[in-house]
């Protein structure tokens, strides 16, 4: 049962049109406004030493994945507002199986952005980035929006209807800030990227760095991202026990 769910519940959340063009239209519209801009013309990032394409459109794949696996948050928030969850209580399914379901349905809906994201800046831009490279940014990505996906399950738990909206887009934009995913964060004074390593967006974005380089030293990024990774799997399952004890 618990395969059939998945299998149904990724079917479900793939099809869904209206979630896809929500986590799709912004970053391409990101990546089409600021790669025409200033990345079609070949320049090279001072920071990062990569072609400024690549700066950008890692950026904003790591943006579209991050949006992705948090807006996880609003199935969880309508189904538990239906009372879904506390039906499928009743199901043989486990708990542990629903809750990587939805860990297993962000990253398939993060992977998708990703995919998209870098298709289109290779079709447009034309990057001389080896296909290796890419590959790596990619999994890189992936691999960190882990996190993101635990901490859109954790906000659908404790979110009503009504402010579900307000407390994605605050938990979303402060992030997408921190990590240097809208604008670099040498813009900010010194405290503001001292704050920022402690977010896991920050080690998101240098973690899809690292991978279009092939190089940089990943235990600072993965140590941070699994801390989180930990960190919020418990609270899950401490709030999941929680309510199957209410109910």
């Amino acid at each position: 049962m618990s395969i059939a769910y998945l299998g149904l519940e990724s079917f479900r959340q793939l099809k869904n049109a209206r979630a896809m063009i929500f986590t799709l239209a912004v970053p391409l519209v990101m990546l089409v406004a600021f790669g025409g801009a200033f990345g079609a013309n070949g320049q090279v990032d001072i920071v990062t030493k990569l072609p400024w394409i690549v700066v950008t459109t890692v950026q904003v794949a790591g943006y579209g994945g991050m949006m992705a696996s948090l807006s996880q948050a609003f199935n969880i928030v309508t189904e538990r507002s239906i009372g879904w969850n506390r039906q499928l209580r009743i199901t043989p399914l486990t708990g542990t199986a629903y809750l990587l379901s939805k860990v297993i349905t962000a990253m398939l809906m993060a992977l998708v952005s990703i995919v998209v994201i870098f298709s289109v800046s290779g079709i447009l831009y034309h990057s001389d980035l080896p296909l290796m490279n890419w590959l790596t940014a990619g999994l890189g990505l992936w691999c960190g929006v882990i996190p993101f996906a635990l901490l859109g399950i954790l906000i659908g738990q404790f979110a009503k209807p009504e402010f579900a909206q307000p407390l994605f887009m605050a938990v979303f934009m402060g992030m997408a800030v921190l990590g240097g995913l809208w604008v670099p964060l040498q813009i900010f004074p010194a405290w503001v990227a001292n704050v920022a390593q402690v977010v896991p967006s920050y080690w998101l974005n240098r973690i899809g760095q690292m991978g279009a380089h092939q190089s940089g030293d990943v235990f600072a990024p993965a140590l941070v991202l699994l801390g989180w990774t930990v960190v919020l799997g418990a609270f899950i399952v401490w709030r999941y026990r929680r309510d199957a004890a209410r109910s």
